[in-house]
């Protein structure tokens, strides 16, 4: 039976060799994902090391409270000192330390534009030790030397490289102020992950950096390396003795290792998504495979009735379709595991062609992407098998030799359609279940279950649902005469295997199809949001969304064109016996600023002691126009508020708002979230370059409109979407394979018939037509079934999105669904061109004696 069943593979490679394929993607995709992840983490890991090469170990500052100087790091910390570093120079075990202080800074290109990604642009200080002459060992310079004086910096090598920057140019930057202009003296190298994740590092001298960041003599984190014979548990156990109260030592290996886990977190999700998307092309090869083996057991089913017929068991006859399934799954994972390392090569590169730098390292292939990659072929092509295998075992020999086991019993019709119902109703059920909740977190639970159960009746229904959907593109098949007709006839004549390869092109555009409405559902809304809630011409922010400095502000007053503005101010305090952020505004202006309903009261009058609340946060309260509650400022001091308005708020503003007259002298530090501007023209592009002038064209300044606000929100969806549609296009390649295993398959077995068809008058280009008008109705049926689906889902879990997006609504994208059945319709005449082309070649004589 061994060598029987090695002899069918071998005497079927051409009908295998899609299997094999479809196998092959799946695995190279899942292969792919853990070579690209685990090679990227394995790169940041070893760069992560390396940075701390001259770590042994880092003083970090204590958890400090309200007490901290102005200007301390974000969470309330407060810093080192001068005289903390001075102890930890004096430690015997430490042969160097050096302090460092850090913080965001803005640093532009030679075209005026925000270098690298916002959050991740940041400056620190270059640390020339005591005597200033000293090398820091963290930042080796590649050209030029270190910056002395409050003019001059040194720019990280990458950044130098990408932006043209050489010793000696001028670099304009901004940390939350005015434009510096600096001088650059040095290009330095450096492991920083910032940097090799495509962000910037600008060094001053320490006193500049200490100016900029938090105040003289203060330090970030201090950093000791080890003298010789000292190890890192002996010097930190030397510096617990001289850090102050509540600050921490912590090993270099420890920070490493701290950082490293990091890493892995950071990339778990990435290589978490991935795999699901992996996971759904594997769940589409499935499909496909089951169909292949059932078709090649059906086409083999006296042969293995003569086995049966000469002494072989129903096991024997089992174990030699799956030892079929095991060498095509083994050659299979074999392929796609080394396609999997190209992938993730391909994509690594890929990465450095969208912007994004990765830090050097070896292509990763470990035991887990080897062992995940082997086993997921072998073991899907097996269980894919497993079913016709065990179906084929149970045919007796006569009836197989017969002929009489062909057609599907009615029972076994009403025992799936029944099963498929009772699937379909339960996930509809759930969908709409979790649609109608009011708990976001609560509702994905029946709503994730709901989709799965759903599309699984749906598939176990393709039967069914193929002969009414079909028999509706009869009008359309006439046109093309008795060639049109035949392919309606044979589109049906097998529903099994019709509706297991159109629903591996319907899972893929059902995905495909919900994604697209959510995204552009909530794009849509999330531009609603922002033209419904402003009538403000510009908003004014930092581009790493951090306070905005209070110079801003009065530059803006001070603009002649500028008609009216208003900050936004964010102050904790203390209402009641709960912790609240009041959001400072002018009360003066905020009308013209504006458009937020009001259920009662409004902005007239908004200064002294007066407040407006939005709606959720009264109800939570029990607050209504009128209410009287008492407040603790920032500072300490207390006051009472009386609500002289309720309005209705959404994502983009909401909360307690009071006049900036009362709020302002109770902040320790006066900065703002953004700034609201209304000019006298309008906006146009001449006005808005006017106000980036006025703030001194500052790269750490955004200047939005409307539109700019738009384009941001649609940059983000159109790249989600793009990311998904590539991910996704795995899952229908896998599809088009299905859909031409299935017509090669068809035409084998319907061989015989069409060499008759030829004999009786129709002609070579009659064949081809029909074999691809076949392939466009299955294609057609799966699309539609696909799109159906998805907006099903799309609205559902939309439903969910609106509990936290008030202005969310269902948006059709009718010209990208029309594209996906467009889609769908490429892919179905695609795949049939080589079987329209074998079918057409087969000699009729030789065809008519085929059995």
């Amino acid at each position: 039976m061994l060598r029987t069943a090695l002899r069918n593979v071998f005497a079927h490679k051409a009908r295998l060799l899609m299997t094999v394929l479809a196998v092959m993607l799946g695995v190279a995709f899942v292969s792919g994902t853990l070579v690209f992840t685990s090679t990227i983490s394995d790169a940041y890991q070893k760069s992560s090391e390396k940075g701390y090469s001259n770590v042994d170990l880092a003083i970090e500052p204590p958890a400090g409270g309200d007490s901290g100087p102005p200007r301390r790091r974000p969470g309330g910390q407060d810093r080192l000192t001068q005289a903390t570093l001075d102890k930890a120079r004096e430690l015997p075990g430490a042969q160097s330390a050096s302090g460092s202080v850090t913080g965001f800074t803005a640093l532009a290109d030679k075209h005026g534009k925000l270098v690298g990604e916002g959050w991740q642009t940041t400056g620190g200080n270059y640390d020339s030790g005591r005597n200033g002459k000293a090398e820091d060992a963290r930042y080796p310079m590649r050209n030029g030397r270190a910056p002395h004086g409050s003019d001059e910096v040194a720019i990280d090598s990458a950044t130098a490289k990408r932006v043209g920057f050489e010793i000696g140019d001028t670099a304009r930057m901004s940390v939350n102020g005015p434009v510096l202009k600096q001088r650059v003296v040095g290009i330095f190298t450096t492991d920083d992950g910032n940097v090799a994740a495509g962000g910037t590092l600008v060094l001053f001298d320490t006193p500049t950096a200490q100016r900029l960041f938090a105040l003289p003599g203060q330090y970030d984190q201090i950093t000791l390396k080890a003298a010789d014979g000292t190890s890192q548990a002996e010097l930190k156990s030397q510096a617990e003795k001289i850090i102050p109260k509540g600050a921490d030592a912590v090993t270099g290996k420890k920070l490493a290792a701290d950082q490293s886990e990091a890493i892995k977190k950071g990339m778990s999700g990435m290589q978490t998504a991935m795999l699901v998307f992996a996971g759904i092309s594997l769940f589409v090869g499935i499909f496909i495979i089951a169909n292949t083996f059932t078709m090649l057991v059906a086409q083999r089913t006296k042969e293995l009735a003569l086995l049966r017929a000469v002494g072989a068991g129903r096991r024997q006859v089992t174990r030699s379709v799956l030892i079929e399934a095991l060498v095509v799954g083994t050659v299979a994972a074999v392929g796609g595991m080394a396609a999997g390392v190209g992938i993730g090569a391909a994509l690594r590169s890929l990465m450095g062609r969208f912007g994004a730098t990765v830090p050097d390292g070896p292509l990763v292939v470990d035991a887990t992407a080897i062992g995940a990659s082997l086993a997921t072929g072998i073991v899907v092509t097996v269980l894919a098998a497993w079913l016709p295998a065990r179906k084929a075992a149970k045919i007796p020999p006569v009836a197989a030799m017969s002929s009489v086991h062909a057609a599907a019993t009615t029972r076994s019709l009403v025992i799936r359609n029944t099963i498929g119902a009772l699937l379909a109703g339960a996930g509809t059920a759930l969908v709409l279940y979790g649609a109608g909740m009011d708990d976001r977190d609560t509702a994905k639970i029946p709503l994730s279950a709901g989709a799965a159960t759903l599309l699984i009746g749906v598939f176990v229904l393709t039967p069914l649902l193929s002969r009414p959907l079909i028999a509706a593109a009869a009008p359309f098949m006439r046109i093309f005469g008795v060639s049109g007709k035949l392919a309606r006839q044979n589109s049906v004549r097998n529903p099994r295997r019709t509706a297991a390869t159109a629903s591996a092109l319907m899972i893929g555009l059902t995905l495909i199809t919900g994604l697209t409405v959510i995204a552009g559902s909530v794009q849509q809304a999330v531009e609603k949001l922002a033209t419904d809630s402003l009538k403000a011409d510009y908003t004014v922010s930092m581009a790493n969304q951090t306070p905005l400095s209070s110079g801003v502000e009065r530059k803006l007053t001070r603009d002649d064109q500028v008609e009216s503005l208003s900050p936004m101010r964010n102050s904790p305090a203390r209402v009641g016996s709960s912790t609240e952020y009041l959001t400072g505004v002018k009360g003066e202006t905020i009308s013209d600023l504006t458009d937020m309903p009001f259920v009662s009261g409004g902005w007239d009058g908004l200064s002294g002691n007066k407040a407006v609340v939005d709606k959720e946060t009264a109800k939570e309260k029990g607050w209504k126009t009128g209410s009287a509650f008492p407040v603790t400022f920032e500072d300490g001091k207390k006051a009472r508020m009386t609500v002289s308005g309720v309005y209705e708020g959404n994502e983009m503003i909401r909360g307690i708002m009071l006049d900036t007259g009362t709020l302002d002298p109770h902040m320790k530090q006066l900065s703002s979230m953004q700034v609201m501007v209304k000019t006298k023209d309008g906006a146009s592009d001449s006005v808005k370059a006017s106000l980036e002038k006025a703030l001194g064209s500052n790269p750490a300044v955004l200047v939005q409109d409307e539109k700019d606000v738009t384009e941001s929100i649609a940059k983000i969806f159109t790249l989600m979407l793009n990311m998904l549609y590539g991910l996704l296009a795995m899952a229908v390649i896998v599809a088009v394979l299905g859909v031409v295993n299935t017509l090669a398959m068809s035409v084998f077995e319907r061989s015989q018939e069409i060499g008759m068809l030829r004999a009786i008058g129709l002609d070579r280009r009659g064949i081809k037509r029909m074999v691809r008008l076949e392939s466009l109705v299955i294609s057609l049926f799966g699309g539609v079934l696909g799109i159906g689906l998805g907006i099903f889902f799309g609205w559902a879990a939309g439903k969910v999105v609106g509990l936290s997006l008030s202005t969310y609504s269902l948006v059709l994208p009718w010209d990208r669904i029309g594209i996906f059945l467009g889609l769908a319709a490429v892919v179905g005449m695609l795949a049939a061109l080589w079987p329209a082309r074998r079918a057409a070649k087969l000699n009729m004589l030789t065809a008519i004696k085929t059995e």
